[in-house]
């Protein structure tokens, strides 16, 4: 059986704002962020850019990652894509 890899991802849009979100085909997702299929809040905010992705073996661990990164203040959001390291801390240990 293949192990199927999770990611939880940021998309940097147009208009500067971030979207997080979940996937097992990170460049398809991409693909249909930019078609202006996938989620409504990044259809009206075209291009999107990939900024920043972790991989995970499990669905559980990206979308946990993923609710993490969504708690963050928006400084602590830009600090952890440039940082581009490997996982998303709570903001006290930021």
């Amino acid at each position: 059986m293949v192990n199927k890899m999770h990611y939880f991802y940021v998309l940097e849009c147009a208009d500067g704002s971030y979207y997080a979100g979940y996937t097992n085909n990170i460049e398809k997702r991409i693909h249909t962020h930019n078609e202006g299929k996938g989620a409504k809040y990044t259809r009206a905010r075209r291009p999107v850019i990939l900024r920043y992705y972790e991989q995970y073996d499990t669905k559980s661990e990206a979308m946990q990652a993923e609710y993490r990164f969504k708690q963050l203040k928006r400084h602590e959001k830009e600090r952890i894509v440039q940082m581009g390291g490997n996982s998303v801390e709570k903001p006290e240990e930021l």
